[in-house]
């Protein structure tokens, strides 16, 4: 065995341990050491699958051995030039309007001075700092200790529009333009963006009142990101933590070639709509070695939605989402898709996962009106500990104001158009699950368009909570209570290798 280097940065790595039968988590401690010549040896232990490496030296060849593998060779890469921010306050408190945009000037004066593949290096200290915006070929380095701070006060936070002068989306709220706070870090259009760092982004949302009108506006804008990257490409995220984001905590959209590798996102349990990481309308995304700790989804994939009236200029598709090796330890939902998916979300597989403690493992959902499709989604050896609902998809999820309308809930088919949305195409392997409450899937779809092409092998249930309250497994109308079921499909094509675990029980209510 050899570790895989997934992205390796002047002064960071991020390689996988290719352990068998490793999830998030690798089935004891190794020991590593790190070696270049004309410097100290370096050495430690790693719990995870994921080793990240920092404080490297540019442009160095070094020799990495871990313990049981081969050992490995790889060269950091040069770096055109690093700043410091020059004059920063720091320690300030966070509603101190005046430091925060003193700091916030402070960083765009280095970002505009860097060369081109240059970094920014953000030492160890508090740093509160109003909405900053980020550039193409440019490092930002989190050093150990360093804590980008927002400001808990949103008097005078720049506002995003709605669409840019061409039109475009820019500013956006659950998948339809909007104007929005500005991201305390943000990027658009940004293209070979790295931010790394074994340092921290504070969003302050559990200051100030951003979580006390989750649904609402305040001076016509929506709540902001913890971090937005916009219509960006070839992006890397790697190492530090963020959490407390006033809203969804990292949000790429329209985004292609991404990666993020050995990230914390953290929110209260209690915050809310504070998803982890949401996708959308983006291609080519990879999800490695992150720990999720959130108030909502962990990751929820989307591709925007359609407007009251059926706009649908903003809209694109999501395609080739790999989820690997991911911990999702608290939130609504592991993996979501929808319920925005207007544009269409396809090829979606999340491998080699731990769950605990979250509402649901995979879950899609949409419902009429939406259109789009879904298609080609994938969850393979993953384990589930204390998941209520392993696998939830819903074609009648009642979100909208109109989401309880008949026209939305009626069991009856309704006629086909280009508002129907399909799922299709869903393969569920080697998944096993411990403690479940409610029902290991239930699937639920159209009359006029079910749910098609559902595989299932090698799904064990292993033990049952037996503290559950019988609860409606979809966010549907009529969803009878369910404990401790296994496998319930109503106009839904499901294929399991183990009869045993199809019911012929409904879903739904009279």
């Amino acid at each position: 065995m050899t570790p895989i280097p997934l992205a390796v940065t002047a002064r960071a790595a991020a390689l996988r341990l290719p352990v068998s039968h490793a999830l998030y988590h690798l089935p004891r401690p190794l020991g590593w050491r790190l070696a270049a010549v004309g410097l100290p040896d370096r050495h430690g232990e790693v719990g995870a699958v994921t080793l990240l490496l920092d404080d490297l030296v540019p442009d160095t060849a070094y020799r990495l051995r871990v313990e049981g593998m081969d050992e490995i060779e790889f060269r950091s890469a040069a770096c055109a030039g690093a700043l410091t921010p020059a004059g920063m306050i720091e320690g300030a408190a966070r509603d101190d309007l005046a430091a925060a945009r003193h700091n916030a000037d402070a960083i765009a004066d280095a970002i505009a001075a860097l060369p081109v593949g240059g970094t920014l290096i953000l030492p160890a200290g508090d740093w509160v700092c109003a909405p900053v915006a980020l550039k193409s070929d440019m490092v930002l380095h989190l050093a150990r200790g360093a804590v980008l701070i927002a400001p808990s006060d949103r008097d005078g936070w720049p506002i995003l529009p709605a669409r840019d002068a061409h039109g475009r989306m820019l500013g956006s709220w659950e998948g339809l333009p909007a104007d929005c706070f500005a991201a305390g870090l943000h990027a658009i259009a940004a293209e070979r963006l790295v931010i790394e760092g074994r340092g921290a982004l504070d969003g302050s949302g559990d200051l100030g009142d951003w979580w006390t009108w989750p649904k609402e506006t305040r001076d016509g804008a929506r709540r902001p990101r913890g971090l937005h990257l916009i219509g960006c490409s070839d992006v890397t995220l790697m190492g530090f933590t963020i959490r407390n984001a006033p809203s969804w905590t990292i949000h790429p959209q329209g985004c292609d070639r991404l990666l993020a590798v050995g990230l914390q996102i953290e929110a209260p349990h209690d915050s809310p709509n504070t998803d982890g990481l949401n996708p959308e309308m983006c291609r080519d995304v990879e999800l490695e070695g992150i720990r999720f700790s959130v108030g909502d989804d962990c990751i929820a994939v989307k591709a925007g939605k359609r407007g009251p009236n059926g706009e649908a200029d903003h809209l694109d598709e999501t395609r080739n989402i790999r989820v690997r090796h991911c911990l999702m330890e608290r939130g609504h939902g592991g993996l979501v898709i929808g319920s925005e998916m207007s544009g269409g979300v396809h090829d979606v597989a999340i491998e080699d996962c731990e769950m605990i403690g979250t509402d649901r493992g995979l879950r899609i959902k949409t419902r009429r009106g939406r259109g789009g499709a879904v298609s080609g989604i994938a969850m393979r050896r993953v384990a589930m500990r204390g998941v209520q609902t392993a696998i939830s998809v819903n074609a009648h999820y009642h979100c909208d104001p109109d989401g309880h309308a008949p026209w939305v809930q009626d069991r009856a088919p309704a006629p086909v158009n280009d508002l129907t949305p399909r799922i299709s195409g869903i393969t569920i392997e080697d998944v096993t699950l411990d403690g479940l409450a409610h029902a290991a899937g239930a699937f639920l779809g159209l009359p006029e368009a079910p749910i098609d092409q559902v595989t299932i092998r090698r799904l064990r249930i292993g033990s049952l909570d037996p503290a559950a309250v019988p609860t409606p497994p979809d966010m549907a109308d009529r969803v009878r209570p369910m404990r401790h079921e296994a496998l319930l499909a109503e106009q839904a094509n499901v294929d399991c290798d183990d009869a045993s675990l199809l019911s012929l029980a409904p879903i739904t209510q009279k």
